[in-house]
């Protein structure tokens, strides 16, 4: 028997900034996730390095340059159309002055305090957990 499922691979930007994470909301008519918050990034190009990866979806969601500070989190799940994702999230800092100018994707965006994130998206708990021991040297 064939899977006809695809696989792909994605990588997210956790940014902090003077102790609050940038957060994103996607539009209303979204077809992944509607309306619901997230963090900058998303699939990779074929081939392309993932730390190249999420530089670019920074870039390209949030018109913001980050510096990749560590890799805090790995998870693997399916969609709703059945295509399973490898997620690599990354510990960012904040290249310069932190304007952010949200692309067609997303609507709206906010400076939130990292231990408020969870409340807006609860797949983020892991993130904020670990990045929270990373911070306090214990990762």
């Amino acid at each position: 028997m064939s899977d006809t499922r695809t696989c792909a691979n994605a990588a997210k930007a956790f940014v902090v900034h003077d102790g609050k994470a940038l957060v994103l909301r996607r539009r209303d008519n979204d077809v992944h996730g509607p309306g619901q918050w997230d963090i900058p990034g998303g699939r990779l190009n074929d081939g392309e390095d993932p730390y190249d990866g999420v530089r670019r979806e920074a870039r390209e969601e949030a018109s913001i340059a980050i510096d990749i500070e560590q890799v805090i989190d790995v998870q693997w799940f399916t969609r709703d159309d059945e295509q399973h994702i490898t997620m690599m999230i990354f510990a960012c800092s904040l290249q310069g002055s932190g304007t952010v100018r949200l692309s067609e994707e997303h609507v709206e965006y906010r400076w939130v305090p990292v231990e408020e994130v969870t409340a807006l998206q609860s797949w983020l708990a892991p993130v904020v957990g670990r990045y929270q021991r990373w911070m306090c040297g214990a990762a």
